[in-house]
């Protein structure tokens, strides 16, 4: 153990309480080191202080630290990492080098070839999954010769760097160098892409380059005659492989062609140019996977030695290892998805962008985050929704069809009028004003569906109080263009009071309760509640169903009420109030049938846990108490100021219906046929309402997709609905179920009765719908 160059005074301090130590130890003969070959100057000398170290730490208790004033935290952490193979990479083995011993600069056969493209290519992949590239890419000895010294031109970058280059050895440096080359530069434009995109670092995506850079200076037009090149000497009739081998080699060089034409930075709306090369990869694929035989891996072209010579702060860490077949999956989706994703960009409005935005990557498997970075990229440039103009037409039109048909208020002749003193005016400085506002959350809403499903939902809870404060800005513009639009409210029967429309505080709380439905049916796809909050969490989920089919018909109302102030309406107000009322009609259908479905799973869950078949967690845990559990479930939508969240009495009184101790003798009520009565009753009402849905879901997938505004994803639309309705049958059928169990059972335990089984979420027909599989013993 020595010191280096500017810790000769800690040595010293350090070596003299290790003596002193010693020698009160008993060891009055320390050991002084000998001459060491290492000395930097001829007035430094060397001591092997091992044993005296190891006998003064004997004299220390478990958890005393000995610290000098001048070694920071920060030097006594590092120095634990030296000599320990996890977190040293300079730690030498007997008889390791440095730097690792192969030759980029050998002959290599087609097969060795293939098989070096193949790990590449599953490299590739781990980078996209999450992986950072040390532990991938970075690791091949190919990739680190072609970036490393940083090469000035595209002749730099090869494997050869000055060396004497092999006669003839053009599978070297001809195809695998260019495929490389080409590989460089496909990841320098996912870089890019990325960097504009809303994602999390380290968890979706790892961006840090170790201090190198990916041919960003170099024109992909001189990558791809290398290309080019490379396939016109595979093609040659004398050339050095067999037809199988050179059908291989050439099947690869178009895949990275085709995949670096995908991932070129082009304007959004060159989106057939893309879609066809997205087409072109899928076309090549299966023949990598059919010809993955062929190849011979050359694992020692890989190392971790390499880490070595990256800047890099974090301990060595193994190579990624993952399967080409794994890989061949992910790539085919993610071509897949490249190619689908361009549907979008023939979405007429905001609503409709929304819905292929949040039914594309609803799907399963989830897209990839290149592809929602693209996504994003599509959002933003192709649409210019980035732009205020284009967010003021959507947020308009959504305006328009949901709560202002025909209105005076977003007519857009309004942005004409330049007179200060014109109501026209007013009303259109004011409204920019809201959309302001307004567009920040509409924008915000669409970054948040494009990250992943748990962040998303992380985001959603936020978006909430967002989108409740535009509401509580809107209601306050609502009251003052009342005078510009001269408004008669409705006058409520009962109650003898005025009620006013608040159009724009109601466009904003609709979207709003939408949102809050979401976070709790995501919370059931990725499998946030516990068995026992299942029956609490569908029951508010109706709630909110309820309450945002009530805001639907109070909306409808007042839409019918405007319409019939018109005594002559011309034929774009008919129209306007046409696309209204469908657009109404469909929400109030999806509405119920969320309600209807959310309600009857409630009540099953409810009727299972009173028979004591499903667990309660909460017993487990002596800190835990339902009220308090209830809490932590409804803390996103505490600072709510409407919809009120329920009390929990209020919550309990609605799920538990019946006595709140389950019996663990499902006969033990009074009498036998009582029970199975009072059973039956409840079962019946469930039983209804799950058909309800069913119904109601029928005719949601029946609906037309330009009413419903998924023209361009009606086919996911639709299978994504008849998947709910599939979820319905299946609750009927559990229903069936126990009622039959119940029935023809002697009294006896209900577990001794049912077999309740919890489908996982890729067995559930939809992951929103957890409904479980009841069998009778």
């Amino acid at each position: 153990m020595g010191f280096g160059q500017g810790g000769d005074e800690i040595a010293e301090v350090v070596m003299t309480a290790h003596v002193q130590a010693a020698e009160e130890n008993g060891n009055r003969n320390p050991i002084r080191c000998k001459s060491s070959p290492r000395i930097l100057n001829k007035e430094s000398t060397a001591q092997d202080i091992t044993a005296i170290f190891r006998s003064a730490a004997s004299g220390l208790t478990t958890g005393q630290l000995v610290k000098n004033e001048f070694f920071t935290l920060l030097e006594a952490v590092g120095a634990l990492e030296i000599m320990d193979p996890k977190m040293d990479s300079g730690f030498l083995a007997q008889g390791e080098s440095l730097d690792d011993d192969y030759d980029v600069l050998r002959e290599l056969l087609p097969e060795e070839v293939i098989g070096i493209i193949d790990q590449l290519i599953c490299f590739e992949v781990a980078w996209h999954m999450g992986h950072p590239l040390s532990q991938s890419l970075f690791t091949s000895s190919y990739i680190d010769r072609l970036l490393w010294p940083e090469p000035r031109t595209l002749q730099q970058a090869c494997f050869d760097r000055g060396e004497e280059t092999g006669q003839g050895n053009l599978l070297l440096h001809l195809v695998l160098r260019s495929y490389c080359l080409a590989l460089l530069k496909t990841c320098d434009f996912v870089l890019v892409r990325m960097g504009n995109a809303q994602y999390f670092e380290e968890e979706d995506f790892v961006t840090h380059l170790y201090h190198r850079k990916l041919l960003s200076d170099f024109e992909v037009s001189d990558i791809e005659r290398l290309l080019e090149d490379a396939l016109a000497w595979l093609r040659q009739p004398e050339g050095l492989c067999t037809d199988g081998l050179q059908a291989a080699l050439s099947n690869r060089i178009e895949f990275r062609k085709a995949f670096l034409s995908a991932m070129k930075l082009e304007n959004p709306r060159d989106g057939p140019s893309q879609i066809y090369s997205w087409e072109n990869c899928l076309e090549v694929l299966p023949s990598l996977l059919e010809t993955k035989e062929l190849g011979v891996s050359v694992d020692t072209s890989f190392s971790t030695k390499v880490q070595r010579r990256l800047a890099n702060t974090v301990p060595p860490r193994p190579i990624v290892k993952i399967s080409f077949q794994e890989s061949y999956l992910f790539l085919y989706q993610m071509c897949e998805n490249g190619k689908e994703i361009f549907r979008a960009i023939d979405c007429p409005d905001g609503n409709s962008w929304l819905n292929f935005v949040w039914t594309f990557l609803s799907r399963t498997p989830y897209p990839c985050v290149y592809i929602r970075g693209l996504l994003q990229s599509l959002i933003t440039n192709y649409t210019t929704i980035g732009g205020a103009a284009t967010v003021k037409n959507f947020i308009y039109d959504d305006l328009a069809q949901m709560v202002l048909p025909a209105s005076l208020l977003i007519d857009p002749a309004n942005d004409l009028v330049e007179v200060p003193h014109d109501p026209r005016f007013r009303v259109a400085r004011k409204l920019d004003a809201f959309i302001l506002r307004a567009g920040e959350a509409y924008l915000e809403l669409f970054q948040a569906l494009c990250m992943n499903r748990s962040r998303m939902r992380r985001v959603l809870c936020h978006l909430i109080l967002l989108w409740d404060g535009v509401q509580l800005d809107a209601e306050a513009l609502d009251i003052d263009v009342r005078v510009y639009t001269n408004e008669r409210p409705i006058r409520e029967r009962k109650t003898k009071q005025d009620i006013w429309s608040f159009p724009l505080s109601s466009w904003a709380y609709y979207h709003k309760l939408h949102q809050m439905e979401w976070v709790i049916q995501l919370g059931f796809e990725l499998d946030i509640y516990q068995l026992d909050e299942l029956a609490g969490m569908y029951w508010y989920l109706q709630y909110l169903a309820s309450t945002r089919l009530e805001h639907l018909e109070r909306i409808q109302m007042f839409t019918t009420h405007a319409y019939s102030r018109i005594s002559k309406p011309t034929v774009q107000e008919s129209a306007a109030f046409s696309r209204s009322y469908s657009f109404l009609k469909f929400a109030m259908l999806e509405a119920s049938a969320v309600q209807s479905f959310a309600d009857g799973l409630s009540q099953l869950y409810s009727f299972l846990a009173y028979l004591g078949l499903l667990p309660y967690s909460y017993e487990s845990a002596p800190y835990s108490t339902p009220s308090l559990r209830y809490s932590l479930r409804m803390r996103p939508f505490l600072p709510i100021a409407s919809p009120k969240v329920p009390s929990y009495s209020d919550f309990t009184s609605s799920i538990s219906p019946r006595p709140t101790a389950a019996p663990t003798d499902i006969q033990q009520l009074p009498h036998t046929t009582a029970l199975i009565t009072q059973a039956s009753s409840i079962l019946d009402i469930t039983d209804q309402t799950l058909r309800e849905a069913r119904k109601e879901w029928d005719a949601v997938s029946k609906t037309d997709p330009k009413i419903a505004q998924c023209m361009n994803c009606e086919d996911w639309w639709k299978s994504s609905v008849r998947d709910v309705v599939r979820a319905c049958i299946t609750g009927n059928i559990a229903v069936a179920t126990v009622k039959k169990g119940l029935t023809n059972s002697s009294p006896k335990e209900a577990k001794d009765v049912f077999t309740v089984m919890m489908p996982e979420k890729e067995k559930r027909h939809h992951a929103w719908w957890v409904v479980p599989s009841i069998s009778v013993k």
